[in-house]
């Protein structure tokens, strides 16, 4: 007989954005995405996090000053590395799992890319400009939006 209480692939892909987003060294804020195809294969990871060669030790994190003293001016999203770290031919039909709603600039990049599905956890921008023109954006390409539903399982990863 096999094992009843094993996850979901919802539980899975959500699990891998949840250990990318560990990966951050963002003080405030750690995001993780997972790319997944149809046949429930990973084909990419990110988290949030300064462009490859930029020396996160020397790149400001802050929240609030003058534009380029704060990490906006340079904090590469995880839904934009994951896509930008994928190597292979095509990400149509994809879905991207990611810990927090898309800005719409990832909007953007994930609708040009050819991605279906946005999975999520949290939507704690719902109000800011930035994410109510990426739900714009989203529904109007037709991807299909998604708040992740846990299901009351923990999992303890002790590394």
């Amino acid at each position: 007989m096999k094992r009843e209480d094993y996850i979901t692939w919802d539980q899975y892909f959500m699990g891998i954005a949840l250990l990318s987003a560990e990966r951050s060294k963002d003080n405030n804020t750690q995001v993780g995405a997972c790319i997944v195809d149809k046949n429930n294969k990973i084909l990419s990871v990110g988290y949030n996090g300064m462009p490859t060669g930029c020396n996160d030790d020397e790149m400001p994190w802050d929240r609030e000053g003058e534009f380029l003293d704060t990490k906006y001016a340079f904090v590469c999203h995880a839904e934009l590395n994951a896509i930008l770290n994928y190597n292979g031919p095509s990400l149509d039909g994809a879905t991207l799992y990611v810990t927090l709603f898309p800005c719409n600039e990832c909007a953007k990049a994930i609708i040009q890319k050819g991605i279906k599905e946005v999975v999520y956890v949290s939507d704690k921008y719902a109000d800011s400009p930035a994410t109510i023109a990426s739900k714009k954006m989203l529904d109007m390409a037709g991807v299909n939006v998604r708040r992740f539903e846990p299901k009351g399982q923990e999992l303890i990863i002790d590394l």
